[in-house]
């Protein structure tokens, strides 16, 4: 079990390029079981859940080999059709291999993913639309359930009660081995979306208007081994940008489409950021380390404020001479890391689906704990700006989403490093 050592406060300068999507790269490691021949992905970025990923291809009987930021992957050899529980516990996306496994088997088992503990997340809406598609949900022994389509699955007009990017990925990549034209309605926009569609047109599928609400798939076209870069992730470039605004310093990221980090840009903008785009891929950002709190703030889905960045945010307006509500729609256990932030000292607390921070205060060193992916990335920027030398254990967490956050910080000017986990005296 690692942690993260952080001796604060720091002032944060230079740049980063920005690295392969997590949110992107999974569902793509998945649809790929669809794809005969080789497909060869960049910009993979090296964390716990791709190796998660690479452990559930072996699994089936498929190969992927990460070398790199490489990963080159082939599911010709599969032999099994089943994910062991230990694997599909360790990360929620291992919801994405239901589709192909339908697809390739006939069968895929229903078990509740894993992942951060964030609130229920129900994979209803998954299950649904591939029921639409043909899809039957079977009572088998022990109490498990599964899905089967013994006769494939065939197209349909299918409206999502709720745009979810989970179910969206999902019911995209099942309609391209289903036959005849799927017509998908309400669904999800965000950028990991669209660069999964690309991935699957890249394999030869047949898709129309992702980026939109409708999402129209011309099924049944036989999918081929390909090449492809794996889209920026929005979500560490936030990280990045959420922490020089409330250490203070000037950050440029690059790589990142600047479009895409606009709705960050504008709130950190109102709280005292200087934010300018130097380009369609480049953003720049300097601060003070002085801000001022926002009242209401509210995620929403994409083209909105999102969800994973709401902690980040969190973070940089902790010491802001405001009070700020974050109120997330989207889980209702976001801000597990407000008990962290108290314990630095911070005018912190969570109330139902909100987080409340600001109130001018002094953090001061302390020792606390990841409970989830962005929760322990917002208490790493919030150790940043402490006095003195802060732990934040569980760093395994954080793994899962970002390859080493202490090396994403200390070209930076951070004095961040990674510790053994071993309890502290701070």
């Amino acid at each position: 079990m690692r942690s993260i050592i952080v001796s604060g406060p720091s002032r944060l300068s230079g740049s980063v390029c920005v690295p392969g999507a997590k949110n992107s790269v999974l569902p793509i490691f998945a649809a790929s079981l669809l794809c005969a021949g080789t497909v060869t992905l960049h910009n993979v970025p090296r964390l716990s859940d791709v190796s998660a990923a690479a452990e559930i291809h072996a699994a089936l009987g498929c190969t992927a080999v990460l070398a790199g930021h490489a990963a080159v992957l082939c599911a010709d050899g599969m032999t099994a059709c089943d994910i062991p529980h230990t694997l599909s516990a360790k990360m929620r996306s291992s919801v994405f291999y239901l589709a192909p496994l339908l697809i390739r088997t006939g069968r895929a088992a229903l078990s509740a993913p894993g992942g951060c503990n964030l609130g229920p997340r129900p994979i209803d809406i998954h299950v649904d639309g591939l029921c639409a598609m043909g899809a039957q949900v079977v009572q088998e022994g022990g109490g498990a359930s599964a899905l089967v389509a013994p006769d494939g699955l065939h197209g349909t007009d299918y409206t999502l009660r709720f745009p979810s990017v989970g179910a969206t990925e999902t019911l995209l990549t099942a309609a391209c081995a289903a036959r005849g034209t799927t017509v998908l309605r309400g669904v999800a926009e965000e950028p990991e979306v669209v660069d999964l569609a690309r991935f699957l047109r890249a394999a030869g599928a047949d898709i129309a208007g992702e980026g939109t609400s409708r999402i129209t798939v011309r099924g049944g076209r036989p999918l081929f081994g390909t090449e492809y870069t794996v889209c920026p992730d929005r979500i560490v470039a936030a990280t990045v940008l959420c922490a020089a605004a409330g250490c203070g310093g000037e950050v440029i990221v690059d790589g990142c489409p600047a479009a895409q980090l606009e709705p960050l840009l504008t709130l950190l903008r109102r709280a005292g950021c200087v934010a300018t785009t130097l380009g369609p891929r480049t953003a720049a950002l300097s601060s003070d380390g002085v801000l001022h709190g926002l009242g209401l703030v509210q995620t929403g889905v994409y083209p909105g404020f999102p969800t994973d960045m709401a902690p980040l945010l969190g973070a940089a307006l902790l010491r802001a001479d405001g009070m700020t509500v974050i109120r997330d729609t989207i889980f209702s256990n976001r801000f597990a890391c407000a008990a962290g932030f108290a314990e630095l000292g911070a005018n912190a607390a969570a109330s139902g689906e909100s987080l409340i921070v600001g109130g001018a205060c002094a953090l001061r060193a302390a020792c606390v704990s990841s409970p989830d992916l962005r929760g322990g990335a917002a208490l790493v920027i919030a150790a940043m700006m402490s006095e003195g030398e802060s732990v934040v254990e569980d760093a395994q967490y954080i793994d899962r989403g970002y390859e080493d956050i202490a090396a994403l910080f200390a070209p930076l000017g951070a004095q961040i490093e990674t510790g053994c986990g071993c309890p502290c005296a701070v």
